[in-house]
């Protein structure tokens, strides 16, 4: 079968199997914050660079979507792949662009590359490995405490740069795929009060002034409005000013004047709110939604556990991310350094994302149909 053949068919699968409908909700999201980047800076330079890196990233998801995903089962892959990560993360110290006090990115010229995004995808792949292999034995300790091995290396290196909420993700990532592979009340209740004396032992003894200025301004809005809580009141204000269908695009005032900082990365729900309003809000929630429900949907039909787990980590990463945006975007967490996924402005977390959706999608190619209960029972080892 010729190449083109080849690609003939993969086309036909993909409508076929409704993938068009995971590729129609994030290629919109792109879309959605193409447009609201478009009424900022005269020389619109944001705006196209964002539409090479939507176009990069398209084709990424089709080449990774017409992909055999299998060779990702390969255990010297799947370390050869972290480890270089590690490696990378820690030259990012010595090599890495310094910017507001931290250095999380390297300089490519035109763009800025941060391996933390392809860390969580490396990470979901590493820990799918591993829980695949030890779903029956999860409850012991040991191999409790070799999967939080494997995340407390990158998270430590992420939280030195300094980038507290990439490693929140990264905790986040790591403990929903521990309750998927089936972790234990006891254990879950261990973890809570861990999580609990961290947090408590972090505030007194890790965080920067300006973190805890960030909850401290969540708490009491008010007490900062010039200085630590001008972000968090000028997204607030934004939202509101939308109204129910908003202002319309390209009269953002909040946005275009200059008021509402980083309105093209990490307040761009705000800066879409202001010109689409609350309509505009609901609209990315439901494709995210849908974008969400699609992927635990073929996670039930997975080849394998492997597979299954792999897209279930997916979803906790896309959610726990909106989330964190959203919410401090509308004033429901602290403000937080973190894109929303497929709007905000930015090349390192829109490629990966993409590269993550279409291994997604490659794997449900090879997918059984599989009814919910006989998963559970494969989890279990009743099958």
């Amino acid at each position: 079968m010729s190449f083109v053949e080849k690609f003939k068919l993969n086309l036909i699968n993909f409508f076929k199997k409704g993938d068009w409908v995971i590729f129609s909700c994030f290629f919109t999201l792109m879309i959605f914050g193409l447009v609201t980047m478009s009424t900022y800076e005269s020389g619109n330079s944001i705006f196209w660079r964002q539409l090479l890196l939507i176009g990069i990233s398209t084709s990424l998801f089709f080449v990774f979507s017409f992909m055999d995903m299998r060779f990702l089962k390969n255990s010297y892959l799947v370390m050869a792949l972290y480890t270089f990560l590690v490696t990378i993360l820690g030259l990012i110290f010595v090599f890495g662009h310094i910017s507001k006090g931290g250095a999380r990115w390297f300089n490519l010229g035109s763009f800025f590359l941060g391996p933390s995004e392809p860390m969580k995808l490396v990470l979901i792949i590493l820990l799918a490995k591993f829980f695949s292999k030890r779903h029956l034995a999860i409850a012991n300790i040991r191999n409790i405490l070799i999967s939080l091995m494997y995340l407390s290396i990158p998270a430590l290196l992420v939280v030195l740069q300094p980038d507290l909420s990439t490693a929140i993700i990264l905790c986040m990532i790591w403990f929903g795929m521990l309750l998927i592979s089936g972790l234990s009340k006891k254990h879950i209740t261990i973890f809570i009060l861990i999580g609990l004396v961290t947090a408590i032992l972090g505030w007194n003894f890790f965080l920067h002034d300006y973190q805890k200025k960030r909850v401290l301004t969540f708490i009491k809005p008010s007490q900062d409005l010039r200085g630590s809580g001008w972000n968090a009141y000028q997204s607030i204000i934004a939202v509101g000013s939308g109204g129910v269908f908003g202002k319309g695009v390209g009269y953002g005032t909040q946005s275009r004047l200059g008021f509402l900082p980083e309105h093209e990365t990490d307040f761009i729900f705000a800066s879409f709110l202001e010109e689409w309003g609350m309509f505009g809000g609901l609209l990315v929630f439901l494709l995210l939604s849908i974008l969400i429900f699609n992927l635990s949907q073929k996670s039930m039909k997975a080849n394998s556990n492997f597979e299954a787990l792999f897209m279930m980590g997916v979803s906790i990463w896309f959610i726990v991310q909106s989330s964190m945006n959203i919410g401090m975007n509308i004033g429901l967490v602290p403000v937080t350094g973190v894109p929303l996924p497929f709007m905000s402005h930015g090349g390192s977390h829109l490629l990966f994302e993409s590269i993550a959706l279409g291994i997604c999608v490659g794997m449900s190619r090879y997918g059984r149909v599989a009814h919910l209960s006989k998963l559970k029972n494969e989890f279990l080892g009743l099958e």
